[in-house]
């Protein structure tokens, strides 16, 4: 089958707890950590309230394409256990090809437990599990020939030769969101595949991780890390065709090459949690792409208005747009 999109990464089970008990401090000295959410140590923290989704970020992305009406595949690691036949039914559900997710047995499928604290704003305590088996055999690499684009979300396990793998495909697209375990390796070891990626997506804390990693940029004041405009910059120079920078509240920023762009966020209806932003920012840029004739401007404002519906869900999954709905609202 000829795929639109595959998307490759985690997939999970999310158990998210909120609670208002939290305190968020202002840490802008440290360029890497510039917001902390902080309780008492040894204190009893009361839970508001909690739900069971399903996360990760092949699984989140493979979902957005999907209700875009796009052709799917979605290539992840399970446990041989209820949890891993949950999140493939949920695929399945979604009218996602799962021919290519691989089970692993004596493990279990992976699973986060997210805390969301007072402003809505979340932190992610992961167990890859599974995730961590992830591999690309030879069957895997004769399907990825055999679609339009590649969406890589966070990788764990043996990333690298996984990464080395996917990368090795001609004649396809790449579209790119570095999981933690990538930004943390820098910029000069990551840029081999930088210069095969066509869509860049990180969020500003992750740019500035990056670009504070390359040796050239190191001796540069603090405040000039702080301005998206010359992350952009310092990303784009690495080979990428198009880099996207999301800054929550602030909105995002797009630079590819030849233009700046800038996506205000989209004030939504409430506000539940920021579980997913990331995951339905990108994948609906990418789709806006795709649908919309390579415009920026439509993919960023098809990003936003994703984005926006997603908060006002709890989950990273419940609120995600369809194609009809995107339009609408364009």
């Amino acid at each position: 089958m000829k795929y639109d999109f595959i998307t490759i990464g985690g997939a999970t089970e999310d158990i998210t707890f909120y609670t208002k008990e939290g305190i968020l401090i202002n840490n802008k000295k440290d360029l890497v950590r510039q917001e902390l959410l902080a309780f008492e140590f040894g204190a009893k923290v009361k839970v508001d309230k909690a739900y069971a989704n399903f996360g990760g970020g092949a699984t989140n992305t493979a979902i957005c394409f999907s209700l875009l009406d796009f052709k799917v595949a979605c290539l992840i690691a399970v446990g041989n256990d209820l949890r891993g036949e949950a999140v493939i039914k949920n695929l399945r559900d979604h009218n996602i090809d799962t021919s290519l997710i691989q089970k692993v047995k004596n493990i279990e499928t992976g699973f986060s437990f997210l805390l969301v604290g007072p402003e809505n704003e979340h932190i992610v305590f992961s167990n890859r599990a599974a995730n961590n088996e992830l591999r690309i055999t030879n069957y895997e690499l004769r399907n990825l020939k055999n679609c339009n684009w590649i969406y890589i979300t966070s990788l764990s396990g043996k990333w690298q030769e996984v990464l080395r793998k996917i990368f090795s495909v001609q004649n396809v697209k790449i579209a790119w969101n570095p999981g933690h375990r990538q930004i943390l390796t820098g910029l000069n070891n990551l840029a081999k595949y930088l210069l095969n990626t066509t869509v860049l997506i990180v969020n500003k804390d992750e740019a500035i991780e990056l670009a504070v990693s390359a040796k050239r940029y190191q001796k540069r004041p603090k405040q000039f890390f702080n301005k998206v405009k010359n992350l952009l910059t310092i990303l784009k120079s690495y080979g990428v065709k198009i880099v996207v920078i999301t800054d929550g509240k602030k909105g995002a920023y797009t630079y590819d090459g030849r233009k700046f762009y800038f996506q205000p966020a989209i004030k939504e209806r409430k506000r539940t949690d920021t579980t997913g932003v990331g995951d339905a920012f990108g994948s609906s840029f990418v789709a806006g792409l795709e649908l919309f004739r390579g415009n920026i401007k439509k993919a960023m404002k098809s990003g936003a208005l994703n984005t926006a519906s997603v908060i006002g869900e709890p989950g990273a999954q419940n609120g995600l747009l369809t194609k009809k709905q995107i339009i609408n609202k364009l």
